[in-house]
């Protein structure tokens, strides 16, 4: 449903902002090595065009502008080796929660921590396959879901297991939801790329060692199976994003557990899409003047 093959969202070296086609050399394939990108112009979830002007790439920015983005939908427990490690059992249907949209950030962006996420340990990484919608959705079968995938992307479901579970009264969001601790992109690789999403080597990498490598293959609900079930009763807009859960290796699961730290830098990757690299940064209280 895209002319596109991996869409960007970047500042270009003219000052200016665009969405673009991502250019890559043959054989690459992680978008954060685009260096240039064909200009889109238009509304990427309408009428669009991939013009021929190239325009040189500064910097990645989140692959979607907030005000394109609908909801930030997530799924937890969805890989088979996780739910083991977290000592829960498999679930009967997905579980879901939700990020705001303030969480969203670049793929090159710092990951604040405030400090009341710093009064206790607990911060960690979830590496992620996202889906993003491309048309509206409702009561859609599994053997037409895909046709509703306007493409995948990466990204860190940054979280803080204190304020997750202790002190999260029983929802998840208040340890998702801080701003900045959604990371993702580098880009989107269109459905028409990526043509089966079960069958992608996913991994974290802390400080430059791998803490997670599995593949989409383990997830309980597949991406079919996910659309299927969250568009019963439920509209899905184009622009909404649907982080599909995290595999196993995560920081909680770990014996002695381990935490992310001031500094530490965090990868995430997905094959075919690419690699998306954020540092850790504890920010102070801001205090405002009189």
């Amino acid at each position: 449903m895209s002319s596109f093959s991996r869409l960007v969202r970047f500042l270009a070296k003219n000052g200016r902002t665009y969405y673009g086609d991502a250019i890559l050399p043959e054989g690459v394939t992680d978008i954060a090595k685009t260096k240039q990108a064909r200009v889109i112009k238009g509304d990427i979830f309408g009428k669009y065009e991939v013009t021929d002007q190239v325009a040189d790439v500064r910097l990645l920015l989140a692959p979607l502008a907030l005000e394109d983005v609908k909801t930030v939908r997530c799924l937890g427990l969805n890989y088979a080796l996780h739910a083991k490690e977290a000592g829960l059992p498999l679930p009967k249907y997905p579980v879901l929660f939700y990020k705001p949209v303030t969480s969203l950030s670049g793929p090159t962006d710092p990951i604040p921590v405030h400090p009341i996420a710093q009064e206790e340990l607990g911060l960690d990484y979830e590496v992620e396959l996202i889906i993003v919608i491309g048309k509206e959705a409702r009561d859609v079968p599994e053997s037409e879901a895909l046709d509703y995938v306007f493409g995948y992307a990466v990204g860190n479901d940054v979280s803080h297991r204190d304020w997750q579970v202790a002190r999260g009264g029983g929802q998840w969001s208040l340890g998702k939801g801080f701003d900045g601790w959604a990371p993702w992109g580098p880009g989107i690789v269109s459905s028409n790329v990526i043509k089966d999403p079960q069958t992608l080597q996913i991994i974290t990498r802390v400080n430059g060692k791998v803490v997670q490598d599995s593949n989409t293959a383990d997830q309980i609900f597949n991406v079919k199976q996910t659309i299927a079930f969250l568009s019963r009763g439920h509209t899905l807009l184009p622009g909404d994003l649907i982080w599909t859960g995290t595999p196993s290796g995560v920081g909680f699961g770990r014996k002695p557990q381990v935490w992310l730290e001031d500094g530490d830098v965090v990868e995430v990757e997905m094959e075919g899409v690419g690699i998306v690299t954020n540092k850790v940064e504890f920010t102070k209280e801001s205090t405002s003047k009189l």
